[in-house]
């Protein structure tokens, strides 16, 4: 099979080796080394059924003309590394374990001390921000790794931002109320450090990406071409936003801060309908 391996490279000479032009390659050597192996039990030479085999198969490039083109996102792929999926999947694995206990505590279904459910909180806090640290410094397809300290600065604020919010979890079920002061300066330290990470963040897409989306820019960016929508868009997002403190404030008053934040949530959900529509409208 020697000589189907090195006719086949002669064949493919010159022809990008793209993912779809692999495969093809792998689907001829597996067709060729049957045909090969036919010629070989009617008694042909070796060399000389490999030879018959490769002009049988006719212009190699015809075939790989009739592929279908190459994605950017195909030619650019970076596969995440085995070690990486790994770890991701068991950190996953305890965090859902552990939000699994606070959830089972908050329904009834178990009674769990005060301690243990603190530590529940933090370990869906600290798994989860290790799954986001570990995945910015991996790189992808479109984004070069991030350098150690940014990722692991990105992994802290996600850590502290989830345990704000597992502690303010723990108050609404009967945990003391001086915990609160924890949960405000976890949230808060992890906004700002989320807020000052994001104000220095250079760019990691790699060139091609920056292509592709100065591409699509270029075709679909409303705001940029119409000055009027852009215009209407921020005034529909002013008085989304008052209304939306309005009924938090009104929220907070007469039911309770633990239902309150329901008119955030919808203040935010009725500006990205509001944005899609704005930058995607109808065809007329």
């Amino acid at each position: 099979m020697a000589a189907i391996h090195r006719l086949l490279d002669e064949a493919f000479a010159g022809i990008e080796p793209t993912p779809e032009a692999l495969d093809l390659k792998d689907e001829i050597r597996a067709n060729l080394e049957a045909r090969v192996a036919e010629l070989e039990a009617a008694g042909t030479e070796p060399d000389a059924a490999a030879r018959r085999a490769i002009d049988e198969l006719g212009d190699v490039r015809e075939l790989v003309a009739d592929l279908p083109a190459t994605s950017p996102w195909n030619a650019h792929r970076v596969r995440p590394r085995p070690a990486f999926v790994v770890r991701t999947v068991l950190l996953s694995i305890v965090a859902a374990a552990a939000l699994a206990l606070l959830l089972l505590d908050g329904v009834g279904l178990l009674a769990l001390p005060a301690g243990a459910l603190a530590v529940a909180v933090a370990v869906v806090a600290l798994a989860l921000g290790v799954v986001v640290a570990d995945a910015l410094r991996q790189e992808t397809s479109t984004d070069y790794p991030m350098s150690p300290r940014r990722a692991s600065g990105y992994g802290l604020a996600t850590a502290a931002v989830l345990g704000a919010l597992g502690t303010g979890w723990l108050l609404l079920n009967g945990v003391e109320l001086p915990w609160l002061a924890l949960a405000g300066v976890l949230f808060l330290g992890g906004v700002a450090l989320f807020a000052g990470l994001g104000a220095s963040q250079t760019n990691r897409h790699k060139a091609w990406a920056l292509q592709q989306s100065d591409h699509y820019a270029e075709q679909g960016d409303r705001f940029t071409r119409d000055p009027a929508a852009a215009a209407r868009f921020g005034i529909y997002t002013l008085v989304i936003m008052v209304l939306a403190v309005v009924a938090f404030i009104v929220l907070t008053v007469t039911l309770g801060w633990a239902w309150s934040w329901l008119a955030l949530v919808g203040g935010f959900l009725l500006m990205m309908i509001v944005l899609a529509r704005m930058l995607f409208p109808p065809a007329r």
